[in-house]
């Protein structure tokens, strides 16, 4: 898919400079009624397009199974809200349940932050699947993007990037079609950067609302990201709020800082209500509480490696000692090189070569001997944003494209004013930039399609797993298949998993329910005769099966007690 879309840029732009007027008439019908919906400001109808598109797109992709530790995590948090708990009490057998990224001390609970969890639970709630929260909050965040970019730029041109963002982010996207997350940080941030031109345009208590919403999302889903983002922001606005030339003060306190201020603290004190529930203290939050249990790792390279905690599996301990350990000398030693990998994700999954053609092309068209005052203050700031954002990827030991979701908003921003330049640019007369932002659009509906279109054909799609428009990511087919079985043959069951020596630590088996007892299926680590005994006495009700995780294919093998 990836070197499709290469070969579809690459056309683009030859069709741009020798026939740039290809197409015209065509391109003209679909843009009127595409104008006149801009006018209207139809934010809601981005969102039921991206809704509409990603329910088409289900029978052919089918809802994921989960693969990752991290989307096993979140899950447990999103049943765990469905049931109407912030966590749940430690289990008696818990040693045997122990499992990457879930605490059991002092409670039963997921180590992620609770936006992502409350997603899962709506769609577990509304729609009895976690799943559907994903689609809700795909669509979303695609409407919250053109929501941010009606403040940034004319109308069209944010309809324009909110309906980009529909096949490139909405649809097939790891963020819209797996359990960890994106859209949440994304729709903050776009909140928190919609948000601030309003309050200086207009002055009114809903934007300052919407920004307390968009900060307390952000800390709740990305909060060391988000600081990189939300401090430019506290920036500029306190600028704002102290120059001579705004509105009275006393004004800006009714109507800015007193509505802000109040969503704040109330966002700030469910969050520490949320901390003493799982940890037992406001201001240790169950990400710190896991990694102090399990990780020895530290945040960032540059620090020591914290004393090796014990632990009561030797895969886990593998996996911190192994893996993590191999992550964090990689960052220590090969900073430049992990500076670049990191980049070719960010561009793999933001841009890709469909996005970086316009940013390309305005930079080839800026005039000569031009500074950085020329750059207009909206472009510049949005400019300093993503280079703030960068700073703070490139820091920690860790990093995936969803760690950048805050910055979606900004990135797509940037994008449209740059298409906005180039749709104006003449090369000998012709309208080879006109040509060039009517084919952005164009080929991110044939990549939809085609992605549409590879299951059915059985086509490979061979694509850099971060790419937003290729390959989704694995998924642990096996143990649902499993899973799907037994609960199809009725009854309550115990399965004890056991891997091979050479197991790949990345793909755990071992993952439950919040309320275990009353789940159908309970999952557990082969501890040894001894201590498998008394699991199988606490759970003497239940069907009890083995299963090997490394056969080929593997298939639970019923035991007696």
């Amino acid at each position: 898919m990836f070197l499709i879309e290469c070969g579809l840029v690459l056309v683009a732009v030859l069709f741009a400079f020798a026939a740039p007027t290809t197409g015209s008439r065509f391109f003209q019908a679909v843009e009127r009624p595409f104008a006149r919906l801009s006018r209207r400001r139809r934010v809601v109808a981005v969102g039921v397009t991206a809704l509409a598109v990603h329910a088409m797109a289900l029978p052919i992709l089918h809802i994921p199974s989960p693969g990752f530790h991290d989307e096993f995590s979140y899950l447990l948090m999103g049943d765990t809200f469905a049931h109407g708990r912030l966590t749940n009490p430690t289990h008696p057998m818990w040693v045997h349940f122990e499992t990457f990224h879930v605490n059991w001390k002092p409670t039963y609970c997921a180590k992620y932050y609770p936006a992502q969890g409350v997603i899962l639970a709506i769609g577990q709630v509304l729609f009895g699947n976690p799943f559907s929260g994903v689609w809700l909050s795909a669509g979303l965040m695609c409407a919250a993007i053109c929501w941010m970019l009606q403040a940034w730029v004319a109308p069209i041109w944010a309809l324009l990037g909110g309906m980009l963002a529909i096949p490139l982010l909405g649809t097939f996207s790891y963020w819209a079609h797996h359990y960890w997350g994106g859209a949440a940080a994304a729709i903050g941030g776009s909140l928190v950067l919609g948000a601030l031109p309003r309050i200086k345009r207009r002055r009114w208590v809903r934007d300052a609302a919407i920004m307390g919403l968009g900060v307390a999302i952000l800390m709740n889903s990305r909060p060391y990201e988000s600081l990189f983002l939300c401090a430019p922001v506290g920036v500029a606005l306190m600028l704002w709020i102290l120059a001579k030339t705004s509105p009275p003060l006393g004004q800006k306190f009714k109507t800015v800082i007193l509505p802000l201020g109040i969503v704040l603290m109330i966002g700030a004190g469910a969050t520490m209500y949320y901390y003493w529930r799982t940890t037992g203290t406001p201001l240790r939050p169950p990400y710190v509480a896991n990694m102090q249990a399990y990780d020895p790792i530290p945040l960032f390279p540059w620090q020591p490696v914290r004393p090796i905690p014990h632990y009561n599996h030797a895969l886990m301990q593998s996996f911190y000692l192994g893996d993590a350990f191999e992550h964090y000398q990689s960052a220590r030693l090969h900073p430049f090189g992990t500076v670049l990998v990191r980049t070719a994700n960010l561009w793999t999954f933001f841009l890709g070569p469909l996005l970086t053609l316009p940013l390309c092309i305005a930079v080839f068209t800026l005039p000569g001997g031009m500074s950085l005052r020329d750059i207009s203050h909206n472009t510049l700031f949005l400019l300093l944003l993503c280079l703030s954002g960068f700073t703070g990827f490139m820091l920690p030991v860790y990093f995936i494209p969803h760690y950048a979701a805050p910055f979606t908003a900004a990135v797509y921003a940037l994008v449209v004013r740059a298409m906005q330049r180039v749709r104006r640019w003449h090369w000998r007369q012709r309208k080879t930039g006109l040509f060039i932002v009517r084919t952005v659009p164009m080929i991110a509906v044939v990549l939809l399609f085609l992605r549409l279109a590879a299951s059915p054909l059985h086509l490979r799609i061979v694509s850099p797993i971060w790419s937003a428009t290729g390959a989704l990511g694995p998924q642990l087919l096996d143990r649902a298949r499993i899973a799907s079985e037994l609960n199809g043959r009725g009854g309550r069951h115990l399965i004890i998993v056991r891997y091979a020596p050479d197991h790949n630590r990345n793909w755990e088996w071992v993952y439950n329910e919040a309320d275990i007892d009353h789940a159908s299926i309970v999952w557990a680590r082969d501890m040894g005769p001894s201590r498998n005994q008394e699991l199988i006495d606490y759970f003497k009700d239940r069907q009890l099966w083995v299963v090997n995780a490394d056969e080929k294919p593997p298939r639970p093998i019923r035991c007696a007690f």
